[in-house]
C-alpha cells in the first residue's frame, strides 16, 4: 500500500519553543516501501517544494537523492521547487537544483514569473548570478504583461542587477513589454539616472526606441523636467532630440506646457531641435507654454530668434491664448520682447482685448489699452469688446472702455444689438446702469428681430432690469 507523504510532523518541545525533528522524520519515511515521492500536500506542494520553499537543505538533499524525484513539479499556482528557492532566496537550495540534470530554470508560474524573475525583483544577488550562470536560462523571457528580467530592474532601480543582466551578451536592452516599455524607457519615466546610464553604456541600447504612445526615454525625461537625465540622453550621440509622440508632442512641446524652463533651454540650445514645430491640434511649444501660463518657459522659447509667435490657425496665437486665459505675466512678457501684435485679429477677428474683456480680466485689459490699438474692434460678428464684457457682466472692465474717448458704448453688432442690449438681455443690472449714464446709448433700439433691450429683459424677466429701462422722464437718452 503506497504511503501518503504528509507535510505535518511530529513535534517535540522543549524551553526553547518547537523543535522541528523534519530531517530525522523525512530520512524514516523515504525509506518507507511504496512512498509517494512526489505527492502534492493539500496546498499543492510536494515535499521538494515545501523543502524548498523553506530553504530545508538537508531535506532537499535527501529528497534529490531519490528515484523518481520530480525536480519541476509545481504546486495550484504553478510554482516549482526551483521557484519557491528563488522567491525566498535559499541560495544554497538553488545551488542543489541547478546541479540537478533536468531542472527547469525558466519553467514560470500561472503569472508568467520565471525563478530569475522573482529573483531580480527581491534583490537576491546570490541567486541571480547562479541563474545567469546557466547556458539554458533565458534572461530575455517575460512575465505578464510582457515584462522581463531587465526591465523589472530597471523599474526598481535596482543598478546591481541591471548590471548582472546585461553581463550575459544575449541580454536583450531594448526589449519591450506589452505598453512597448523598454528598460531605458522606464528608467528615464521613473527618473533612475544611474541604471539609464547602465543602460546606455551596453552597445545596442536604441535611445530612441519609443513606447505604444509615441514616447520616447528623452520625451519622459523631459516631461518629468529632469534637467541631469536630459543631459545623459543628449549626450547619446544617436539620442534624436525632436522625435514626436503620436500626438505631434516633442520633449520640447510637453516640457513648455509643463513649464520646465530648464529643460526647454537645454533642448532649445540644440540646432537640431525646431521651436515651432506644430502637433496635431496646430499647436507650437510657445502655444502650450502662453495657455498654461508659464512665463519662465515663454522668455525661454523667445531667446531663440527663429521662434514663430503665430501658427497656421490663427485661433492658436500665442498672445490671445494668454490673453483668453488670464496669464498676466506672460502677455506682459510677449509684448515687452516684442513677440506679438496686441492688435492682431485671430479666430474669427477676435484680438487679445477682446477676448481678455471676454472674461473679464480687469488687469490684462489695462496693459492691453496702454498698447497702440483700436480698444473697438469688432469680431467677425460686429461683437466690440464692450458688448462682449456688457454681455457678461463684468462691471470693472466696462468702466474701463467706457472711460475711453475711441469706445462707442452703443455701437450694435451685425445683429443690430448693442451693448446695452445684451446686458439687458442677460440681467446684468449694473453694467445697464453703467450705460444708462451715456448720452450716446439708445435705449429703445431693436434689433433686426425688433427685440428692444426692455423687451428682451422682459422676455427673460429680469424685473431689475426692466425698472431701469422703463422710459425715463428727462430726455438725457434717445429713444431711436
Amino acid at each position: 500500500m503506497a504511503y501518503r507523504f504528509r507535510l505535518s510532523f511530529p513535534v517535540q518541545r522543549s524551553t526553547g519553543g518547537i523543535i522541528f525533528r523534519i530531517t530525522e522524520i523525512v530520512a524514516g519515511l523515504v525509506e518507507v516501501e511504496g512512498c509517494v515521492i512526489n505527492q502534492k500536500g493539500i496546498m499543492g506542494n510536494t515535499p521538494l517544494g515545501w523543502a524548498a520553499r523553506n530553504g530545508q537543505e538537508e531535506v532537499v538533499k535527501m529528497l534529490l537523492a531519490q528515484d523518481g524525484i520530480d525536480l519541476n513539479k509545481g504546486d495550484q499556482e504553478g510554482r516549482t521547487p526551483l521557484w519557491w528557492a528563488a522567491f525566498n532566496g535559499h541560495q544554497g537550495v538553488v545551488e542543489m537544483l541547478l546541479a540537478r540534470n533536468g531542472t527547469d530554470p525558466n519553467r514560470p508560474d500561472r503569472c508568467w514569473q520565471t525563478p530569475l524573475w522573482v529573483a531580480v525583483s527581491d534583490g537576491y544577488e546570490g541567486v541571480v548570478k547562479m541563474l545567469l550562470g546557466r547556458d539554458d536560462t533565458n534572461p530575455n523571457q517575460h512575465c505578464g504583461k510582457g515584462k522581463t528580467a531587465l526591465q523589472w530592474a530597471a523599474r526598481n532601480g535596482d543598478q546591481r542587477m541591471v548590471k548582472m543582466l546585461l553581463g550575459r551578451g544575449d541580454t536583450d536592452p531594448n526589449r519591450s513589454d506589452d505598453w512597448g516599455e523598454t528598460p531605458l524607457g522606464i528608467a528615464a519615466e521613473s527618473g533612475y539616472k544611474g541604471v539609464m546610464k547602465i543602460l546606455l553604456g551596453r552597445d545596442g541600447t536604441d535611445p530612441n526606441r519609443s513606447d505604444v504612445d509615441g514616447r520616447t526615454p528623452l520625451w519622459w525625461a523631459a516631461r518629468n523636467g529632469d534637467q541631469g537625465m536630459v543631459k545623459i540622453l543628449l549626450g547619446h550621440d544617436d539620442t534624436d532630440p525632436d522625435k514626436p509622440d503620436q500626438y505631434g508632442e516633442t520633449p520640447l512641446s510637453i516640457a513648455a506646457s509643463i513649464g520646465h524652463a530648464g529643460v526647454m533651454k537645454i533642448l532649445l540650445g540644440r540646432d537640431d531641435v525646431n521651436p515651432n514645430k506644430l502637433d496635431e491640434h496646430n499647436k507650437t511649444p510657445l502655444w502650450w507654454a502662453t495657455s498654461s501660463g508659464h512665463e519662465g518657459a515663454v522668455k525661454a522659447l523667445l531667446e531663440r530668434d527663429d521662434v514663430n509667435t503665430y501658427t497656421p490657425d490663427d485661433y492658436y496665437e500665442a498672445l490671445s491664448s494668454a490673453a483668453y486665459q488670464g496669464h498676466e505675466g506672460v502677455v506682459k512678457a510677449l509684448l515687452e520682447l516684442d513677440a506679438a501684435n496686441p492688435g492682431r485679429a485671430g479666430g474669427v477677428g477676435k484680438t487679445p482685448l477682446w477676448l481678455a474683456a471676454q472674461k473679464g480680466h480687469k488687469e490684462l485689459v489695462k496693459i492691453l489699452l496702454r498698447e497702440s490699438i483700436s480698444p473697438d474692434n469688432p469680431d467677425e460678428y460686429g461683437r466690440t469688446p464692450l458688448s462682449i464684457t456688457a454681455e457678461n457682466g463684468h462691471e470693472e472692465v466696462v468702466k474701463l472702455l467706457l472711460g475711453r474717448d475711441d469706445v462707442n458704448p452703443d455701437k450694435p453688432d451685425k445683429d443690430g444689438q448693442g451693448p446695452l442690449w445684451w446686458a439687458a438681455r442677460n440681467g446684468c443690472e449694473e453694467v445697464v446702469r453703467l450705460l444708462l449714464e451715456q448720452e450716446e446709448v439708445s435705449l429703445n433700439r431693436p434689433n433686426r428681430y425688433g427685440q428692444t433691450p426692455l423687451s428682451i429683459a422682459a422676455r427673460h424677466d429680469h424685473a431689475g432690469v426692466i425698472a431701469l429701462l422703463q422710459p425715463p422722464t428727462d430726455a438725457g437718452h434717445s429713444t431711436t
